[in-house]
């Protein structure tokens, strides 16, 4: 059956909500959505810890049927500059559903990053890009094979979470996080807030206060 192309609802969230969100890290939002929100962290960042390019971006999303991988090729034409291309490939292990070329085309297009639920290849390239960041369950040199199923912009499960199209997608060095559109209006200022609180911890302690006094803990016990 050939690929579907779907249009995804309109987005009412403005670009100020949106960029609120650019400097939260993915652990302060992982701990305001918990499960509603993170994506299953063994979908990890190419890169090495300190070395990943931040993910930012609303979803455009791919399921795909591996190792079938044409609903990635028909998004490419979809996906515009800032959007974050979210493939679901089952976490699908023998065969990449994305690899330098069609990432080098988004890279080029001004696409925030990819993430995978499957496996990617041409990973020295890809973890060579400072501003391109990819997430991937998996790495497999393998090249897919068929590029006549699938679907683009429909709501797909990755990492074991419901992700739409327009979704917020936000990756670090720790994992990824998915914000929905209610997420990122409502709980931005609970985010900043945490922000705030963390920065006090971190003067409080480096001023030589007990730490039981800074996190208000009840008195230990003496044993």
């Amino acid at each position: 059956m050939p690929v579907t192309l779907h249009t995804p609802p309109a987005s009412d969230l403005t670009e100020a909500e949106i960029d609120r969100w650019r400097t939260v890290p993915v652990a302060v939002a992982v701990d305001l959505v918990r499960e509603a929100g993170q994506i299953d962290p063994a979908i990890r960042p190419l890169c090495p810890a300190g070395k990943q390019p931040r993910l930012f971006g609303l979803a455009v999303t791919v399921q795909c049927e591996a190792p079938d991988f044409g609903a990635v090729l028909q998004a490419l034409d979809v996906i515009v500059r800032g959007q974050v291309l979210v493939i679901a490939a089952n976490g699908y292990r023998e065969a990449a559903m994305i690899g330098d070329i069609l990432s080098g085309h988004l890279r080029a297009k001004g696409v925030a990053g990819v993430v995978c639920d499957g496996a990617v290849r041409d990973t020295g390239t890809l973890g060579g890009w400072d501003d391109f960041p990819v997430f991937s369950r998996w790495i497999n040199p393998r090249g897919p094979t068929g590029a006549d199923r699938g679907a683009v912009n429909l709501p797909v499960l990755v990492g074991g979470l419901n992700i739409a199209p327009g979704d917020l997608v936000i990756g670090d060095d720790d994992g990824l996080v998915s914000l929905t559109p209610l997420h990122v209006r409502t709980l931005i200022a609970d985010a900043e807030a945490k922000l705030l609180r963390e920065t006090q911890w971190i003067d409080a302690l480096a001023a030589g206060r007990p730490a039981a006094e800074v996190f208000g803990l009840a008195p230990a016990l003496r044993g």
